[in-house]
């Protein structure tokens, strides 16, 4: 097990900003592919970005490219995700995932079904 904890969801104004962080316990974090996904209501989970173990490669749908930024902290067992210009159709449970991989070698996972552990979710509201 992988325990991933979430936090700084919440309700704010479109335009607005926030940064939603994950933390890890008891693992080598390093030696995970860390992603974000989200799911709102009726809707399938959806990838949102994904960072590689060093930090060095991130990656991003469509939908968020040029608002949101992941990065990570290794030392404090982190992945954040800080978004900007927000919009109402941002609105969604966050949730962060990780997946054990290889030092290199490894391709990028975008697909739910790819990620072990996850964390519980974090809600995030923009407000119109």
């Amino acid at each position: 097990q992988v325990p991933l904890v979430e936090s700084g969801g919440g309700l704010v104004q479109a335009g607005g900003s926030l940064r939603l962080s994950c933390t890890a316990s008891r693992v080598a974090f390093s030696r995970y592919f860390m992603g974000w996904f989200r799911q709102a209501p009726g809707k399938e989970r959806e990838f949102v970005a994904a960072i590689n173990r060093s930090g060095g490669s991130s990656f991003y749908a469509d939908s968020v490219k040029g608002r949101f930024t992941i990065s990570r902290d290794n030392a404090k067992n982190t992945v954040y995700l800080q978004m900007n210009s927000l919009k109402p159709e941002d609105t969604a449970v966050y949730y962060c995932a990780a997946e054990l991989v290889p030092l290199s070698g490894y391709r990028p996972y975008f697909a739910a079904s790819d990620y072990d552990y996850w964390g519980q979710g974090t809600q995030v509201t923009v407000s119109s």
